[in-house]
């Protein structure tokens, strides 16, 4: 593992106006969106479930596609292929600068289920653009290839951008997450394509603990012989009151139970009962409280018995010192295109986390803007497109003038 930035690293100076510029009036020309928004269709009109291994596989291809028509072939392609779960892609083109690598990470798997653009297609209606993995995270994809594109067009400076596309986001990203720690060892910041805010970007993210909670008690008839049972849904029940008690939202500290099951009939008493778990914490040490708290739940019957399963999926991301100078020359790049961006901090997790987590610099929420994650109204804001990828686009041009340490 690389170490940590130096606190004492300088950050990195913004590129200079007029070379924005020229990469905003690029991103801007009405052929170089049109192009951008064909590719945001196809990707979009491409489904991509994360549990229809196949539809993942057609979605990896076009994104292969994509790149090499786009940015012609990558200099190194390495395809991690899963029988189950989507392929990770690694696609590395080559810088102008020596030792300036950029690690460029998006997930192309959606919660969608296969068919739903049959009733809801890729649509461009005044402001904005909808559809089944616009906003999360198919713009974002789109984005990251052409602001590449565009300084290359331009001819200017450029970092190794090291591409990683990964299929198993939306599950956990149980296989990738190794492949992205690996593929950000070396590099000198990492930006991740997830949806942004309102010109902003995410500085910070919650951690994210999944759980399920399994209640096992004594099956009995609720009328003939109540007292020879033991309710695995009572005790169930008490226990998520529990839990749900031990949430602090003034630290950041959110319990979710988003589903319970359990028992057979109306009048039996029920021997088993599971519910499924979200919490979001902010900190390491929310992590070791709420593991406490876990650890410490127990049935108040004590012929009942309470197993708890799962885990921490993504650390909480916080932006240390590298991180912070990332967040500087993004803000430096923002201001002359259109303005100082707001840094977020938000509950959900993403792959930045694990990146943040072993110290490296890290910004997430470079994708598009818009609203709608998951949601039926899920749509980005088409005008700001161009300036997302020039966002885009001048960062990478600002760390290949200087990097953020000297790793």
């Amino acid at each position: 593992m690389s170490a940590p930035a130096s606190a004492s690293a300088p950050t990195p100076r913004s590129p200079e106006g007029p070379a924005l510029s020229r990469i905003s009036s690029w991103c801007r020309t009405p052929e170089h969106q049109d192009g951008y928004l064909a590719d945001l269709r196809r990707l979009v009109e491409q489904e991509s479930p994360s549990d229809e291994k196949k539809l993942l596989d057609a979605t990896a291809d076009l994104l292969l596609e994509l790149l090499s028509e786009r940015l012609g072939e990558p200099s190194r392609t390495v395809r991690h292929r899963h029988p189950e779960l989507g392929d990770v892609i690694e696609a590395e083109y080559d810088g102008t600068v020596t030792g300036a690598v950029v690690t460029v990470v998006g997930h192309y798997d959606t919660v969608w289920p296969a068919g739903t653009t049959a009733d809801w297609p890729f649509t461009v209606t005044g402001t904005t653009a909808s559809g089944p993995g616009v906003f999360d995270m198919k713009a974002g994809l789109a984005q990251g290839i052409w602001a590449l594109r565009a300084l290359r067009a331009l001819g200017l400076p450029r970092p190794t951008v090291r591409f990683v596309f990964n299929g198993d986001e939306e599950t956990g990203s149980v296989i990738s997450r190794p492949l992205i720690e690996r593929a950000t060892d070396d590099a000198v910041a990492t930006l991740v394509l997830e949806p942004g805010g309102e010109w902003g970007i995410k500085a910070g993210r919650k951690g994210v603990g999944i759980f399920n909670l399994t209640a096992t008690g004594l099956e009995a008839h609720a009328g003939l012989d109540p007292a020879k049972g033991a309710s695995a849904i009572h005790s169930l029940a008490d226990v998520i009151g529990d839990l749900v008690a031990a949430a602090d939202p003034e630290r950041g500290t959110t319990v979710n139970v988003g589903r319970i099951s359990g028992g057979t009939a109306r009048n039996v008493i029920a021997g088993e009962a599971t519910c499924l778990v979200d919490i979001r914490v902010s900190t390491q040490e929310e992590i070791e409280r709420i593991d406490q708290v876990l650890a410490g739940l127990a049935a108040g019957d004590p012929r009942v018995t309470l197993a708890v399963d799962g885990g921490w999926n993504r650390p909480p991301m916080r932006p240390g010192a590298a991180g912070r100078r990332l967040f500087a020359l993004a803000d430096a790049v923002a201001t002359h295109i259109r303005g100082p961006l707001a840094e977020l901090f938000v509950g959900g997790g993403s792959d930045a986390n694990f990146v943040a987590a072993l110290g490296r610099p890290v910004l997430c929420g470079m994708g598009a803007t818009g609203d709608g994650a998951h949601a039926r109204h899920e749509h980005v804001t088409v005008a700001d497109l161009p300036d997302r990828v020039a966002l885009t686009a001048g960062t990478l041009l600002g760390l290949a003038a200087e990097p953020l340490s000297d790793r």
